[in-house]
């Protein structure tokens, strides 16, 4: 298990809120922080400050979301343009 996994969930940083991680550790992040509402279905949760994510592509989609998020769809598209992310 990774070792930031049992200090944010112990921190109840998750508590309350869905969350997701890599498929292989989905049972992990729900002992971890038991509070959390994981789920399976999503490729990144945006939580407003706390956003997690299923893997290394959902990564970047959750980044391009916040990218959108924060300063707009033109720039999160220039950004995925920038990255030749479809």
């Amino acid at each position: 298990m990774p070792e930031d996994l049992p200090r944010s969930g112990g921190a109840g940083l998750l508590d309350g809120l869905e969350a997701t991680t890599f498929a292989g550790l989905i049972d992990e992040l729900q002992k971890a922080a038991p509070k959390a509402r994981v789920v399976r279905d999503k490729r990144f949760v945006d939580n407003g400050k706390i956003n997690t994510s299923a893997g290394l592509s959902s990564g970047i989609d959750g980044a391009l979301h916040v990218i959108e998020r924060l300063l707009g769809k033109g720039t999160a598209q220039v950004a995925a343009t920038a990255l030749e992310y479809d």
